[in-house]
């Protein structure tokens, strides 16, 4: 069964590629470049998964992450999608409630895998 997912990064046609990918395998998508609309989006729509960016400007990653889990506590997976691949960012990816850690460039065959 395909699920919903909420695509949320800042960088547009990063956003709208992976977008594209995720309806060509069958998923239905929702997409959000700022992290207010990722909140607004995940309320509205209530996705099963949340493909997030970290580095975004005004809120980023982190806090969208944070607030997530508070309005929506067990309802979605919430993955981390960065470039950000140290020790230091998975730590604190799993704090501010993520459930994986995903580094950038995206491996496209094992996130189709994860969102089985």
């Amino acid at each position: 069964m395909h699920k919903h997912v909420l695509i949320v990064d800042d960088y547009k046609d990063a956003a709208d590629l992976l977008a594209e990918i995720l309806v060509l395998n069958g998923h239905n998508v929702t997409k959000a470049y700022s992290g207010a609309d990722a909140i607004s989006a995940a309320i509205a729509r209530k996705p099963s998964f949340v493909l997030l960016d970290l580095g975004m400007p005004v809120m980023d990653g982190f806090e969208v992450a944070r607030q997530l889990r508070r309005l929506l506590p067990n309802s979605l997976r919430i993955i981390a999608m960065t470039a950000w691949g140290d020790e230091g960012t998975r730590k604190l990816c799993f704090e501010a409630g993520f459930d994986l850690h995903i580094q950038k460039p995206i491996n496209f065959a094992k996130l189709l895998e994860l969102l089985r």
